[in-house]
């Protein structure tokens, strides 16, 4: 009996290589799976082509509900934004996609897990961490850092001699990821940093600020301990909510960056993200947490974001220091419940009204005329004291003046 490999499979230009590659290369059975984590079209007709390129066996995993619930969701309340602008859309997915792989290969007894990241990118890491984490004993194949393709180019041109139909054409070929969150972009004339993106070609999930409509669009979210669970009034399932946001936002021009970003391997990398939902509601989020939690508890949980951020991008989900950022998050959650309401006008989020049963925003304190909670004349006290250190050093310079310089 052959040996068993799973592979990741997508039906791009990599994976539709990689089929008839692990064919001629390993005397394995070759099993795809495909994890859907919300791409939509791209997984329709992937089994028949799977088998057509040589694969016995396929599966179709499908798990956006999945993704948003247990792994999205861990990640908004967390407010984990990668180098400032990045809201992990490729990353995020990478934990749950290797962990089904893991669970069909010791489902069907394989030997190894196959996948299509580069050598030189952040995918490798990201399934490879997961997949040693989940199940150390399985061998894992990575052909860009095996075989003799070089670039793209020569990936169509494997095809093309072998006359297997590829999903892109030379020149056309962005490199794209897309599931319920985001949809990135790579390649091309973003590999040179000085080229604007041509968004016009680029953009699928939105359009851009200037073709969004001339009227601002209302959207209202409810959030119960951190989680959205409302839009517009109407209960709606996690996968839902993101698509519905993701529809909204992407008419209002929402949530486009281009970012030169930190790959864990060390180099920089350009991507253009397309996060329409997903930047609606960490906004939202965001607005929520500035009423009802303290202000030491939001100054600590912004270092935890940073933290949680890097532990997402660099495939380090499946780890005891995630697990616990994540339990340190949930606690700061509990009173993170009520109604954010935005304005979205040709690519902006404009704050339009919160409210919580568990505000923190007190009129009577925050009020400029005097309320029952607050003495004006208690301020002065607080001052001489606050400002207590500054005076001492002022005093001990004035002292020395003629011996400092």
């Amino acid at each position: 009996m052959k040996k068993k490999v799973v592979l990741a499979y997508s039906g791009g230009l990599d994976t539709t290589v990689i089929i008839p590659w692990l064919k001629e290369n390993y005397d394995y059975e070759v099993i795809a799976v495909c994890v859907d984590v919300g791409q939509g079209k791209e997984t329709e007709g992937l089994e028949q082509k799977a088998l057509s390129t040589g694969a016995c066996k396929y599966y179709l995993e499908e798990v956006d509900e999945e993704f948003t619930s247990d792994y999205v969701w861990s990640m908004l309340k967390a407010g984990a934004v990668y180098e400032g602008k990045y809201l992990l859309g490729t990353s995020i997915a990478r934990p749950l996609i290797a962990k089904k792989l893991v669970d069909v290969a010791l489902k069907e007894g394989a030997e190894a897990i196959c996948h299509g990241a580069t050598g030189k990118g952040n995918d490798q890491v990201r399934f490879e961490l997961t997949i040693k984490a989940l199940a150390p004993h399985l061998k894992i194949i990575a052909p860009w850092r095996i075989w003799g393709i070089q670039s793209r180019e020569d990936a169509i041109d494997f095809c093309n001699k072998r006359n297997i139909e590829v999903p892109v054409k030379k020149g056309e070929s962005y490199s794209r990821d897309r599931n319920l969150w985001h949809l990135s972009h790579e390649g091309l004339e973003l590999e040179d940093p000085s080229n604007e993106p041509n968004y016009n070609k680029l953009l699928q999930m939105s359009v851009t600020p200037e073709n969004a409509p001339d009227e601002p669009t209302y959207v209202e979210l409810e959030f119960e301990k951190g989680v959205p669970v409302k839009v517009n009034g109407e209960a709606l399932s996690p996968a839902q909510i993101v698509y519905k946001l993701n529809e909204i936002g992407g008419k209002n021009g929402i949530g486009t960056i281009d970012l030169l970003e930190n790959r864990v391997v060390g180099m920089k990398s350009r991507g253009v993200y397309e996060t329409p939902g997903g930047t609606i509601l960490y906004a939202a989020h965001e607005e929520l947490e500035h009423m009802c939690l303290d202000k030491q508890t939001i100054a600590y949980k912004e270092m935890i974001g940073i933290k949680f951020a890097e532990l997402t991008y660099s495939g380090e989900w499946f780890t005891p220091l995630r697990e616990a950022l994540s339990a340190f998050v949930d606690a700061t959650q509990r009173t993170v419940t009520g109604t954010v309401k935005l304005k979205l006008y040709k690519g902006n989020i404009i704050t339009a009204g919160s409210t919580s049963k568990y505000s923190l925003y007190n009129e009577s304190l925050a009020s400029f005329t005097t309320g029952e909670l607050y003495n004006h004349k208690d301020a002065e006290g607080f001052i001489n004291l606050f400002g207590l250190p500054l005076k001492v050093n002022a005093l001990m310079m004035q002292a020395n003046k003629d011996n400092i310089k």
